[in-house]
């Protein structure tokens, strides 16, 4: 039974020491809904552990027994097994945050992490969002609009529109003027979804189609842009944290280049192409970009490195990501409790 399996894995937890005392509570009276499963809601209930932060998990029925389930302070049910009758429906979620009294709704990443509508409804409803403003999810999470603060923060950009191609003979005009190979992305995209490098001029009618296509099905948004590609390029992130206080940080860079269908499976920090003063160009322009665009929390800016040297801007993800604990590892900072302070409108601890 949940209850009965709930309370077997709670005094596990407290073997392993992985319960805060509650004399020490820097934060007793604080409750935190994470509104997401599996292992970064695991993820996050450590870090709010360490914190004094109570936790409020909520799942669907298909997750009644996972982890992240059984570890919460408490577990609120939302729903059935498909995410869009569950972690992707906002009033059951905020109908959640109300009910146990949560004061802050963590978003992890993926489902609604990058949801500017979800994000002013929390605070609409008079909760904490743990993340950035909505405005610079919005404007960091499309790809043409991104780059136009790219533009404005004087950040090198690869050739390619700022605006989303109107139709074929546009993104023809365009290879005339750049050449091939170019690189279709849609507005809305991620995941390597959306996304088609050209090599051929025959192949720019179907790879146009193709990427509408996945946009509209995978972002609910058909509408591409085109750059130019970047062949043999490395893919570098630069780790990124800014509070309310006017202060912002970069923490090193992880190396992503090796992907499978622009989809990454190796990350390696630091680069093991990138010095001491490579690295300091490329956080300055990561923050650069942090100031532009107004962000305030956690989130990583991402870059093209040329065999040459040069790099260029490529996206900005407005989330904690997956990768995260690569960074912690090498510099001995939490990243999740350091975004938790930042929206508690604390300054940043280092």
């Amino acid at each position: 039974a949940p209850a009965e399996a709930r309370r077997r894995f709670c005094v596990a937890c407290e073997q392993e020491g992985l319960d805060a005392n509650e004399e020490t509570r820097k934060y007793p009276a604080m409750k935190l809904l994470i509104a997401n499963r599996g292992e970064i809601a695991v993820r996050i209930i450590r870090a709010c552990r360490d914190m004094g932060i109570g936790t409020v998990a909520v799942y669907s029925e298909a997750d009644r027994l996972s982890p992240h389930v059984l570890m919460a302070d408490e577990a609120i049910p939302i729903g059935p097994a498909p995410a869009l009758e569950s972690y992707l429906r906002v009033d059951g979620i905020l109908e959640a945050a109300h009910s146990s009294g949560a004061a802050l709704v963590h978003p992890g990443y993926g489902f609604l992490a990058e949801n500017a509508e979800f994000a002013e409804q929390v605070e609409a409803a008079g909760l904490t969002w743990v993340g950035p403003p909505p405005a610079a999810i919005r404007v960091m999470g499309s790809k043409t609009e991104s780059r136009k603060v790219a533009v404005e923060a004087g950040v090198p950009l690869i050739p390619g529109m700022l605006e989303p191609l109107k139709d074929l003979g546009e993104l023809e005009s365009f290879v005339d003027d750049h050449g091939l190979p170019v690189l279709l992305k849609a507005v809305a995209g991620g995941g390597g979804k959306g996304m088609r490098a050209v090599y051929a001029v025959e192949d720019l009618g179907a790879a146009f189609d193709r990427a509408r296509s996945e946009g509209a099905a995978y972002f609910g948004d058909d509408r591409v842009y085109v750059e130019r590609l970047a062949d043999k390029a490395r893919h570098v992130e630069v780790q990124v944290a800014a509070d309310h206080h006017g202060s912002a940080v970069y923490i090193g860079e992880r190396e992503c280049s090796i992907q499978r269908r622009h989809q990454k499976v190796v990350e390696e920090c630091p680069s093991p192409v990138v010095g001491s003063e490579l690295r300091r160009q490329l956080g300055e322009a990561a923050l650069a970009i942090v100031r532009t665009s107004s962000y305030r929390s956690v989130g990583t800016v991402e870059f093209l490195l040329t065999p040459e040297g040069a790099f260029y801007f490529l996206e900005m993800n407005t989330r904690l990501q997956v990768e995260h604990p690569v960074t912690e590892e090498v510099y001995g900072i939490d990243l999740v409790c350091e975004q938790i302070r930042i929206a508690l409108g604390e300054r940043l601890s280092w």
